[in-house]
């Protein structure tokens, strides 16, 4: 029997066998002739990666626990084979290597997902490489099958394996298996078969798998993503007005404001719902001069408090407090029963001023100055604010913008954690790009929100600048085909970097959906925003059904920004009026299913019914904070009145299930248990629950909690 070539060692391998080519960034490869020149292709183009923004001017946007997807366009000159691999390095320094997969045939993509988890800068970078053993492989299996240069074949394939055992990576157990295999490979008295399977043998696949035999290694540049802390991608907002909480009419009409303390006694209500964050409007002085009255009336009456966005009067402007609310100490209490109760406080920053704001006076260069030496005030064709003057910067830069963020500055240090801005794009980017920048150097922890109903180039880049979350056009997606468009929209189109914020009302905002829909409209436009996106918002009024607009307006009538008003929040829910009981619901879901803290895992599912939408939510075992896979599957009639019988046609698929499967799921609203499959009747009656929200239980799952 022929003895089997004495494999060299490490050492003589090392010199013997053609090694690795060193690694290049492309485009930077060291020695050209000629010119030199440096091509923008490196030795294996690596192109297309994704995601980036705008040529790589911004970095992408993450935030703690995101599962996020790389991918690239990658390939070579003939019918090598190549391996392309995610190297990223989480803001913590930990840093992993993970192979990238074939995306569509034909398309040269690879694809990947990673999870973020340490807040700061993440830094990616794709490696691309000829893949030696891929190519061997597939090259010999077809030419040792044939009886072709089989001798030549066994013996590069192990060459190639001895090429891999001097990979520093290995340990040593792992380059053994390497080195007998290519020993094996060469007992020329064996069968050809059985030389090659020695060289393509389970435990030879597992050591490759994790350390690849590269050779013409490439690297991309590489790329940025900032990951936020969790509540800048998941968070449940509520708005109230503290001036109302806690105010009393008297008998001749006139009113005593609420103030930051007995708003406080609100926050237990609040949290009970299940909310994250609480959300203030304005709490500055407000000015007198053009005050509006009811209804954005321009005629006030005694005590009228006129609108929070007048900001600025005698007691000062955008760093005060108005004196009906309390002091700065009465506020810091206000912050410190937020938190005790749970939650982080928003406020709202609305840069514009009242005629009577100090800056006024003290600034005029802050302002439009119209011929007749007046100021220009505020409008939003065909609203007009004759109580407001809109701030430009232009002319006093410096002075404009280094007083905007002591401003901030100052809210930080009393605990404000999340800023609500107003109308943000009515002033330049460069200036919120600046703004957010300053403050992130310093508090990278604090959120802002975007409140831009604007063209969508503009929210769109409001984003890329540097805001957390933007408001979105959701609240004006009504139909199936809307909302699937939309959906679709924010979770993929947009998701490496605009995070959307699915406010359902706000206290400008009372669509017609939500004014004619009646109670079910509230429970349906609760379930889209509260399962739709990781971040949703209520203005409060919501849980009350509080559907009566001004007439000609998307407006709730006796507007609660031009005047105090009166819940009483307990009779409501001891009634069963109040939906508070619902959003509880909805919020508790959220908390404990990982799967709906995620955006991009947004998945459409089809109905036979041009009046219902359904689509999942799934996150793999590895990524979810429970250890287990979760998938949620939300069903939602979209009609308010009428009784709806269809079918729901499920992909299991895009939860990892065999298509055609059954699969047991429960109603988290009800408790019910169901077996579904791919085709599922569902009845919805608008009166009772139009939403059914399903969790699909897998072997071993407790029942959800509910």
């Amino acid at each position: 029997m022929a003895k089997p070539k004495k494999a060299p060692t490490r050492k003589k391998a090392a010199a013997a066998a053609k090694t690795s080519e060193p690694a290049t960034v492309a485009g930077a490869d060291a020695d050209f002739p000629g010119s030199g020149y440096r091509p923008v292709y490196g030795r294996i183009p690596i192109v297309e990666l994704r995601p980036q923004l705008d040529d790589n001017l911004f970095p992408t946007r993450s935030f703690e626990g995101d599962v996020v997807p790389f991918s690239c366009v990658s390939f070579r000159e003939g019918h090598d084979r190549i391996g392309v691999e995610l190297v990223l390095t989480q803001a913590d320094g930990q840093s992993t290597r993970q192979r990238m997969l074939p995306g569509a045939p034909g398309s040269d993509s690879w694809q990947t997902h990673a999870q973020l988890t340490a807040v700061g800068t993440a830094e990616w970078r794709i490696e691309a490489w000829s893949d030696d053993y891929g190519t061997w492989r597939h090259n010999a299996e077809i030419k040792i099958a044939a009886g072709v240069d089989v001798d030549v074949m066994l013996e590069l394939g192990a060459r190639v394996l001895e090429r891999g055992a001097l990979n520093p990576e290995l340990s040593k157990p792992q380059a053994a298996i390497l080195v007998d295999a290519a020993a094996a490979a060469r007992f020329q008295s064996r069968s050809a078969s059985f030389r090659l399977a020695s060289l393509t043998a389970d435990d030879v696949l597992g050591v490759l798998a994790m350390h690849p035999v590269r050779s013409l290694v490439t690297r991309s540049e590489t790329r940025r993503i900032l990951v936020e802390r969790k509540l800048a991608g998941v968070g449940a907002w509520y708005e109230l007005f503290p001036r109302s909480e806690g105010a009393v009419r008297h008998e001749d009409g006139t009113w005593t404001s609420g103030t930051l303390r007995t708003a406080a006694e609100r926050l237990p209500g609040v949290k009970a719902m299940g909310f994250d964050v609480l959300y203030i409007p304005p709490i500055h002085p407000i000015g007198t001069t053009n005050r509006k009255g009811k209804n954005n009336t321009l005629t006030t009456e005694p005590g009228d408090p006129g609108s929070p966005y007048a900001i600025g009067a005698a007691e000062g402007g955008h760093k005060a407090i108005h004196p009906e609310l309390g002091t700065f100490e009465d506020f810091d209490y206000f912050v410190s029963e937020v938190r005790r109760n749970g939650m982080e406080l928003a406020i709202d920053i609305a840069l514009q001023a009242s005629p009577d704001h100090p800056w006024v006076t003290e600034h005029p260069e802050w302002f439009t100055q119209l011929p007749d030496g007046t100021i220009a005030y505020a409008e939003n064709p065909p609203k007009k604010y004759q109580d407001i003057y809109p701030l430009q910067f232009d002319d006093d830069r410096a002075g404009a913008y280094t007083e905007m963020l002591e401003t901030i500055k100052l809210w930080i240090s009393h605990g404000v954690t999340l800023f609500r801005v107003d109308n943000p794009h009515t002033k330049p980017l460069q200036f919120w790009e600046w703004l957010i920048h300053e403050v992130h150097l310093e508090h990278p922890e604090i959120v802002f929100l975007s409140e831009a109903f604007t063209r969508p180039a503009m929210m769109r880049a409001l984003a890329k600048a540097g805001f957390t979350q933007s408001y979105t056009y959701f609240t004006w997606r009504n139909t199936k085909e809307e909302l699937e468009s939309y959906l679709t929209e924010v979770s993929h189109e947009t998701s490496d970097y605009l995070r959307p914020n699915f406010f359902v009302n706000t206290h400008d905002i009372l669509t017609p959906y939500l004014q004619h829909g009646g109670r079910p409209a509230y429970v349906i436009r609760a379930a889209l925003a509260a399962f739709g996106s990781p971040t949703w918002g209520v203005y409060a009024g919501y849980e009350l059904i509080e559907n009566v607009a001004r007439p000609g307006s998307e407006e709730n009538i006796d507007n609660e920004k031009y005047e105090f008003k009166h819940r009483d929040w307990a009779a409501e829910e001891a009634s069963g009026h109040s939906l508070a009981p619902y959003i509880a619901q909805l919020n508790a879901i959220r908390h404990a299913h990982p799967a709906l803290q995620q955006l991009r895992n947004f998945e459409l599912q089809y109905t036979a019914s041009d009046r219902v939408i359904a689509f999942s939510k799934h996150i793999e075992a590895r990524y979810s904070s429970t250890g287990q896979d979760d998938t949620i599957i939300v069903v939602v009639s979209l009609d308010p009145h009428e009784t709806i019988e269809t079918q729901v046609f499920i992909d299991q698929t895009k939860f990892g299930l065999p298509q055609g499967s059954e699969f047991t799921v429960e109603e988290l609203l009800t408790g019910s248990v169901w077996t579904w499959g791919g085709a599922n009747y569902v009845r919805f009656d608008p009166h009772e629950l139009p939403v059914h929200v399903l969790h699909v239980r897998r072997d071993g799952d407790a029942p959800a909690h509910r």
